[in-house]
């Protein structure tokens, strides 16, 4: 695979897990708290990923945000607005997959899905020479339509 697709990929699995999780909060009663702040954790996590492998850097296995974060702020230092959102979301990653997980409330949830929602979008910005899929489509009019509204 070349790295457009596999940048192409790994955008297209982001938008997947932030698109589901905006559809179990909107749908689903009681909304499934954690799983909902997992995705937009996981859907950050590879949006990250793809900027990396677009430097053609090959990203390494971890879940952690911060770790990615201060790896695209090698390649830009626009990097470090998106701080606080990793440091946030990170927490969101198997800890909230298992038994003793953290407390996460509706606020919580509001939170991870807006913050990822602008992740994704000022990540993807970053990426110019890619042409959307469909799904990736289907996200960015819903980040236009949610900010008009």
């Amino acid at each position: 695979m070349n790295k457009a697709d596999l940048v192409r990929e790994w955008l297209n699995i982001a938008s997947v897990d932030l698109l589901a999780a905006t559809h179990l909060f909107k749908t689903m009663q009681p909304k499934p708290l954690e799983i909902i702040c997992y995705q937009c954790q996981q859907a950050v996590e590879k949006v990250l990923k793809a900027f990396l492998i677009n430097q053609e850097i090959e990203p390494p296995y971890i879940h952690d945000l911060e770790k990615l974060r201060l790896m695209c702020v090698e390649y830009n230092a626009s990097f470090e607005k998106i701080q606080e959102v990793c440091l946030k979301l990170r927490g969101y990653s198997a800890s909230t997959r298992y038994p003793n997980r953290p407390e996460i409330g509706e606020a919580d949830a509001v939170y991870a899905l807006q913050e990822a929602d602008k992740t994704y979008a000022f990540c993807t910005s970053l990426i110019p020479s890619l042409q959307l899929t469909e799904q990736e489509q289907e996200l960015k009019r819903s980040q236009t339509q949610e900010q008009t509204m």
